[in-house]
């Protein structure tokens, strides 16, 4: 959901040695490249810089991808496609081929595959016929995406009005429908029932749930029709959590709202209606937000989260809550593409793959289910 906002990110990087990851009980290991990772709520995706796609960790809805519903505890390849960005929900994946068409797999109760079925898949099935997608959010139990005329759709649960139309009359959406006639959406991301985005002006849009003021509009009452998130246009990356969101604006400075029952806003101690600054720097370049944690990048390449850590999500060696972003090691090489939720992924500039937090069923792509508090290179296959 991270999940979770997605632009596609070129990173201008080829497979090299990881370098060790400065902390306690972080080895170096062999890591192949790669450029866009996805995760779920309990399995994992990425695509690799030759657009290969590969995905591992809790398959019960099929949403690794891979054609059987067993989960797996290291990387497999998901067909011989090429790939060019994904996403992952709580148990579903959508990602965009290089050819612009849309594919979605795993659970399908409530339309979230978009494949005009409420029937699971557990190989990726295609979203119509279109072929100019440009990017995918996928959240809980709904989905989102963008294509490159700037229109906005969404599918999937609808029962707050998270796909930006009336509940009353669309419970749920099993094919993609379009959200208004605006032509100047430039990103999309769900979390779980609220959905926000950013239009080419700069503007934050949001809509859906809000009852712990996930909207942003400075008030606990939801909005069915994308409603504007105060009158600033310069915001620069928007992500939606479970129920509360955060972004970050061009000159630097982050901002969180919604609940903060595990201080997943980085700042005060009760939740907000509107966007309420984290802290007083002004190098955060981008943000991510999972189901009750964050995620932030600087500038300098390091790396900060904040919020529950109950599974060792934050990356800090601990598996201490914290209500202010909190670094996560000292390596100033990490690039905007990373997610969070009950476990956390990243990349870094040598296009290397580490992941950390809840492995019960294997998401940390290691071959084991060890739980890690500090972040681990993936090795994926050569």
């Amino acid at each position: 959901m991270s999940q979770v906002w997605r632009v596609v990110r070129a990173v201008l990087a080829t497979a090299a040695t990881v370098i060790g990851f400065i902390l306690v009980g972080t080895t170096a290991a062999s890591a192949a490249a790669t450029s866009d990772v996805a995760a779920g709520y309990a399995h994992t995706c990425v695509i690799r810089t030759d657009a290969s796609l590969w995905c591992w960790g809790g398959n019960y809805s099929g949403q690794v991808g891979d054609g059987t519903t067993t989960s797996r505890t290291a990387p497999v390849r998901i067909g011989t496609d090429t790939w060019a960005s994904i996403d992952a929900g709580t148990s579903f994946t959508c990602a965009v081929r290089t050819d612009g068409s849309l594919w979605c797999w795993g659970a399908n109760s409530r339309g979230q595959l978009g494949d005009g079925t409420t029937t699971g898949r557990k190989v990726p099935t295609r979203v119509g016929d279109a072929t100019t997608w440009a990017t995918v959010s996928a959240g809980d139990s709904h989905a989102c995406a963008t294509r490159t005329d700037g229109s906005l759709w969404c599918w999937g649960f609808n029962r707050l009005g998270q796909l930006g139309i009336d509940p009353g009359a669309v419970y749920y959406a099993t094919t993609p429908t379009r959200v208004g006639t605006g032509s100047d959406w430039t990103a999309v991301t769900t979390g779980f029932a609220h959905t926000c985005g950013l239009r080419a002006a700069g503007t934050l849009w949001c809509w859906g749930d809000n009852g712990d003021g996930q909207l942003g509009l400075g008030r606990l009452t939801p909005s069915i029709p994308p409603a504007q998130v105060g009158t600033g246009t310069t915001w620069t990356s928007v992500s939606a959590g479970y129920a509360f969101a955060c972004a970050t604006r061009s000159d630097g400075t982050l901002w969180c709202w919604g609940d903060n029952g595990y201080g997943q806003l980085g700042a005060g101690t009760t939740y907000q209606t509107a966007p309420a600054q984290a802290g007083s720097g002004t190098t955060w370049t981008d943000v991510d937000a999972g189901f009750n944690t964050a995620c932030a990048s600087r500038t300098d390449g390091s790396l900060w989260c904040w919020g529950n850590n109950g599974t060792g999500q934050l990356g800090d060696g601990t598996t201490t809550g914290r209500n202010v972003p909190t670094r996560v090691g000292d390596a100033t090489t990490w690039t905007g593409d990373y997610v969070t939720g009950y476990h956390s992924c990243g990349l870094r500039t040598d296009a290397s793959l580490w992941c950390w937090g809840n492995n019960a069923n294997g998401q940390l792509g290691d071959g084991t289910t060890t739980q890690r508090p500090a972040p681990a290179a993936v090795p994926l296959p050569a």
